[in-house]
């Protein structure tokens, strides 16, 4: 429930508008820059992952890791896959929606980028508390992902291949 109102209320109360894009090139562009900001996340995440590596303990650097350096190892990975199927729906969604609606992309994309965060926050405080942060994160690509396909299927089944 916080997704949607948390993009609902970003969608009215920020006063930006997406430019006007009347093309599918300008459309993918648009997303891919979008995207972009996206990564930070990520980035950082491997920046604190070498440093932990660097900075562990560990005399064998291909044995067993420490906590630290392991949890953050897996949110980088975690965050890379998850980011792939994120910029896909984001690009084929953009090809879907109408010019006023083209402001949902740069707020899903700082949806991603936060919920990561809060992610990697939560799962270092401990495991069980990593589910809020995964949640902001799936189901806002299940909602991209279930919308593409109805947009797919049902409202341009012509265009499908084209």
């Amino acid at each position: 429930l916080l997704c949607p109102c948390l993009l609902y209320g970003a969608y009215v109360f920020l006063p930006f508008d997406a430019p006007l894009l009347p093309t599918v090139s300008a459309r993918l562009v648009y997303t891919l820059r979008c995207a972009a900001f996206a990564t930070f996340p990520i980035i950082l995440g491997m920046i604190v992952s070498g440093i932990s590596r660097l900075c562990s303990s560990a005399l064998d650097p291909f044995g067993e890791l420490q906590r630290e350096v392991e949890l953050h190892r897996t949110y980088v990975s975690q965050s890379i896959h998850l980011f792939i199927l994120y910029f896909f729906n984001m690009a084929v969604l953009a090809t879907y929606l109408p010019q006023e609606v083209l402001k949902l992309i740069p707020l899903l994309t700082g949806l991603f980028a936060i919920s990561r965060l809060i992610y990697w926050l939560l799962y270092a405080i401990g495991r069980s508390f990593r589910a809020f942060g995964f949640c902001m994160t799936f189901l806002p690509l299940l909602a991209m992902l279930l919308w593409n396909l109805y947009s797919m299927f049902i409202l341009e089944p012509e265009n499908l291949f084209a």
